[in-house]
């Protein structure tokens, strides 16, 4: 099966989507964006693809009347014990490279002691942590390899540290030192082979309740299917910086304008509000850009600016959002500028507003704003399409529908849940165009 994939690296995340030639997305893929794009690239590109097995394995599961009403619980437990497999997989990359830093005159003649305990804390992280890690009932807050290896890695360093009369601050060295490598090394071993050995605990947690016989054909199927990567396009704020020829590169306001019309085909404006920038986007009834705007300044109004926001209120990102949802009034804010917005927030909350009122009132300066870049490129036509990570944000859609409905009245306005992957979905569709229609 032929394969093109769209990379789009932004600022915070970096985004994938991979298409077959049919034009129908297989999967997709997000990673943090580090300051090694290469690395980013590759992770989220790797993510999708595990993404596109599991949707290839999801058809031909549902063929299979034995396991009718049970294949998001298939596909469930399947995608947590790959994700354990990999996980092993990063802590036996992590151990010895650990290892192999043991090295230099601070730690001469206390090599043997170190390497020890370095050893006994992954054996302890691999033959006891990861099941606890990835059971079906573990609650984890995040996926990522460092947050998840990082945390037991601390709770066990310290012990096994006291008990070998070394201070956990050597151990600690050894992991700080040693993470970023393993972090550029994304997991690089056989995908089928962790997909099957995945499948083999599926059948053992659900053995007493599904004719897991029946699953095997199914699988076996899905894993045969070849997918070859035939052309990749990448785009976003750090393009520039993506490991591709430049004929393989495209602007993200042509591909979040592709991406929006394949989303949704009617759709005639677009706004991305994503972590650098804020696009708006005019395009025609095939896609094709005819005017746009953006703030290409500064980083006022965008999901930087609102990850600066929530530093400031020592507060989650995806906190900011249902706590302005609670606001009983709109605090008018004067600056959506990161520069000074530390200092007026700080101000509000010293006269005695409450929180969920200045939040509110952000809100609505950060909507205020993309409506005005909205309108210098020509404003609202039905269909209107909001993408970007802020999209998930409920109170900026809130008052985004609010300003629509004032400013152009009754406006089909659509939000996909997967709006922040718009720029990836065009870029690979551009891929496949270059192929498909050359």
């Amino acid at each position: 099966m032929e394969c093109f994939v769209g990379i789009d690296l932004g600022s915070t995340t970096t985004k994938a989507v991979v298409m077959d030639d049919k034009g129908q997305v297989l999967g997709r893929g997000i990673t943090n964006s580090r300051s090694n794009y290469d690395t980013a690239a590759r992770v989220s590109k790797l993510e999708a693809f595990i993404d596109a097995r599991l949707s290839l394995i999801r058809r031909e599961l549902e063929k299979v009347p034995a396991v009718a009403g049970r294949v998001d619980e298939i596909l469930a437990g399947l995608t947590r014990n790959f994700r354990r497999e990999q996980f092993v997989e990063q802590l036996g990359d992590l151990e010895q490279t650990c290892i192999a830093n043991v090295e230099g005159p601070r730690f001469a003649g206390k090599e043997k002691v170190i390497v020890g305990a370095l050893t006994e804390v992954f054996r302890r992280l691999r033959e006891e942590e990861a099941d606890k890690l990835f059971a079906p009932t573990a609650q984890r807050k995040s996926d990522f390899f460092r947050d998840l290896a990082g945390s037991r890695f601390m709770q066990i360093g310290e012990e096994v540290a006291r008990d070998a009369g070394i201070p956990f601050d050597t151990l600690l060295h050894m992991y700080d030192k040693s993470i970023i490598e393993v972090e550029n090394r994304p997991p690089s071993g056989d995908m089928n082979r962790k997909f099957r050995t995945a499948m083999e605990r599926v059948r053992g947690e659900m053995s007493s309740a599904l004719d897991t016989a029946a699953l095997g054909a199914p699988i076996d199927a899905a894993l045969d299917v070849d997918m070859v990567e035939r052309y990749v396009v990448g785009t976003g704020y750090g393009r520039v910086r993506l490991p591709f020829p430049k004929e393989h590169i495209r602007s993200e306001i042509l591909c979040h304008g592709l991406g929006a019309h394949l989303m949704y085909p009617k759709t005639r404006t677009v706004l991305d509000i994503g972590g650098q920038d804020t696009k708006g986007i005019q395009i025609d009834e095939k896609g094709i850009v005819v005017n746009f705007q953006m703030n290409d300044r500064c980083a006022a109004g965008t999901g930087r600016y609102l990850g600066y926001v929530a530093d400031e209120m020592n507060m989650g990102l995806h906190e900011l959002g249902p706590l302005a949802m609670k606001a009983t009034k709109s605090i008018r804010i004067n600056s959506t500028c990161t520069v000074f917005a530390g200092a007026e927030l700080r101000d509000r909350l010293a006269l005695g507003d409450k929180r969920e009122d200045i939040l509110a009132g952000l809100h609505r300066a950060i909507m205020l704003r993309a409506m005005s870049i909205i309108s210098r490129s020509g404003g609202i036509t039905d269909e209107f399409t909001f993408t970007g990570g802020v999209a998930k944000n409920e109170a900026a859609v809130k008052e985004l529908r609010q300003l629509v409905k004032e400013n152009y009245g009754e406006v089909k306005i659509n939000i996909d849940p997967d709006s922040i992957y718009t720029g990836a979905l065009g870029a690979s569709e551009f891929a496949r165009r270059a192929v498909v229609e050359a």
